[in-house]
């Protein structure tokens, strides 16, 4: 990743407010990222039947123990959340384990030390270039030198993906801050591809599933991460572990 890459990962600071809603938060501080989770997975992708919720709000079983992030525009409107889902009973309690598991003889890493990430969701308004995928991230685009105009709009590219990076930046710093060292993934190889670019590096543990659309288990560990970051990239690292 050039210099140029990591100087536009601060355009998330001049963009979006990055909140962390811990545990406990009321259904009302978390309306409007229920509300946006409904409009991407069950109006727009047709994910989860939206006649399962008449009030609009995409809530599920994990939520009552996940940690949830959300990403804000000027305007105060919930514009991108994810969450993590902290373990439950064992090991094998995670949402990936059921419905994206990983191969036989995965060797699984302590459960007090690992969340899940899941509900990554963007809004459409922020996904309208040709090629983005439906979290904004545009394979293509972030090959090519930030700072060029986009040929169509006449802007300059940022070419980061800003929401999901920001969102995946809260993530690492409340982890880091709650001893979680592990992170599950069910997520589309190019999305995988394209975090790997900006140092989250994630390893496939098993094969491809049909869990919303064709996506993989994935395993990061921020140890990892850290390690590789300190002798490659110490900029991006301060980034990763400066609050927003």
């Amino acid at each position: 990743m050039s210099s140029a890459h990591a100087h536009a990962l601060k355009g998330v600071d001049r963009y979006f407010y990055l909140r962390c809603h811990g545990l406990g938060a009321s259904k009302d501080e978390l309306e409007n990222l229920f509300r946006l989770r409904y409009a991407i997975y069950c109006e727009e992708c047709n994910f989860l039947p939206a006649a399962d919720y008449p009030d609009e709000l995409e809530i599920d079983e994990f939520d009552e123990r996940s940690v949830q992030f959300s990403a804000v525009n000027e305007g105060e409107e919930v514009v991108g959340t994810s969450r993590l889902v902290l373990a439950g009973s064992d090991e094998a309690d995670f949402p990936l384990m059921t419905h994206c598991p990983p191969e036989a003889g995965f060797d699984i890493p302590p459960a007090a030390q690992s969340a899940e990430v899941s509900r990554l969701a963007v809004n459409r308004k922020y996904r309208r270039r040709k090629g983005d995928t439906l979290f904004g991230v545009n394979e293509d685009e972030i090959k090519k030198e930030p700072g060029e105009r986009d040929e169509e709009s006449g802007e300059r590219r940022s070419n980061a993906p800003l929401l999901v990076l920001g969102l995946y930046r809260e993530m690492y710093c409340y982890s880091r801050a709650n001893g979680i060292r592990y992170w599950y993934a069910a997520m589309e190889d190019s999305l995988a591809r394209v975090l790997k670019f900006f140092g989250f590096k994630f390893v496939p543990i098993g094969p491809q599933h049909d869990y919303y659309g064709p996506v993989r288990p994935y395993l990061g560990d921020l140890d990892v991460l850290e390690a590789d970051l300190k002798a490659s990239n110490p900029d991006l690292l301060a980034w990763f572990q400066a609050p927003l």
